[in-house]
């Protein structure tokens, strides 16, 4: 069957899309593309699941949550084009899209595709990281913060006060919570995709200076974490680079495998998944087209 439909999936309760800008993001894009609006989590998937079988292009003006839902519910190869519409929009903004939706829409209906790798873990497809341990209890933590009425996430200062309140709970302290194969013992586990690994605001944290889009999977795990080492690692995070004997490290790796202590939280593209004593994670090279 030839394809020859555009959809654009929409999530209303994403923190930067309202009915103006939905109405100028869809003027922007080619003539005869679909709307289609989630209500609830896993909405996005199964709509992923229902238009991959038959769009030319899928295109998705939401926060990194529903791109993870698209990307875990498509089968095939259709391409995808990623709209920023969330607080942070980690997966367009590291793709090279500005943040505005109205431009970076007006780029995707007129760009180039790109092939880029996935992640993959415990059978979760992830674009852009993962982490088991620190990064997902905070994800955790500013989930159960709630919405705000009109649906919207918490911003990036509860988000901030979220970091503080846990670093304080933990006593500023980590210790060697997990086993990587081949590598040893960590407090926890931060995988990239690509570089940044996240942002904060306008600044890129580049935890993994050198993940690509094009490559494997790339992982810092600090062994453990003192109080006198949190500068440092702060630094490192927002400078790039982590060359320390406590942080250990791996490039372009098409498998990782570790085992937990006891269970720990799971995030994928900055979802909870739940917890996990165990954990498989691969690389998908060359898994899925974009449009940038």
């Amino acid at each position: 069957m030839t394809r020859a439909t555009r959809v654009l999936i929409v999530n209303p309760f994403a923190s930067g899309v309202s009915e103006r800008r939905l109405a100028a993001v869809q003027a922007v894009l080619p003539a005869g593309t679909e709307t289609a609006l989630t209500q609830a989590q896993g909405d996005a998937t199964e709509l992923g699941r229902e238009w991959s079988s038959r769009a030319e292009a899928i295109y998705v003006f939401s926060g990194d949550g529903t791109y993870n839902e698209v990307i875990n519910g498509i089968s095939g190869d259709v391409a995808l084009g990623f709209i920023p519409g969330g607080g942070t929009s980690v997966l367009p903004r590291a793709l090279g899209l500005p943040r505005d939706p109205v431009r970076a829409a007006e780029l995707i209906a007129s760009g180039r595709p790109r092939r880029i790798s996935l992640g993959v873990i415990n059978g979760r497809r992830f674009a852009f990281n993962a982490g088991i341990g620190f990064d997902a209890e905070l994800v955790r933590k500013v989930d159960g913060l709630g919405r705000r009425a009109d649906g919207k996430r918490p911003g990036d200062v509860r988000f901030a006060l979220t970091v503080v309140r846990t670093l304080a709970e933990h006593r500023l302290r980590y210790d060697p919570l997990l086993e990587i194969d081949g590598l040893g013992r960590a407090a926890f586990v931060l995988i990239a995709n690509c570089a940044p690994y996240t942002y904060a605001g306008r600044l890129g944290l580049r935890i993994a200076p050198d993940a690509s889009f094009e490559g494997g999977l790339d992982i810092v795990a600090p062994r453990e974490v003192r109080m006198r080492a949190i500068p440092r690692l702060a630094t490192q995070a927002v400078r790039g680079g982590h060359g320390s004997r406590d942080v250990l490290t791996g490039h372009d790796l098409d498998r990782i495998q570790l085992r937990c202590d006891r269970p720990m939280p799971v995030q994928v593209d900055g979802e909870d998944i739940g917890d996990v004593v165990e954990a498989e994670i691969f690389a998908q090279r060359d898994a899925l087209t974009v449009l940038v």
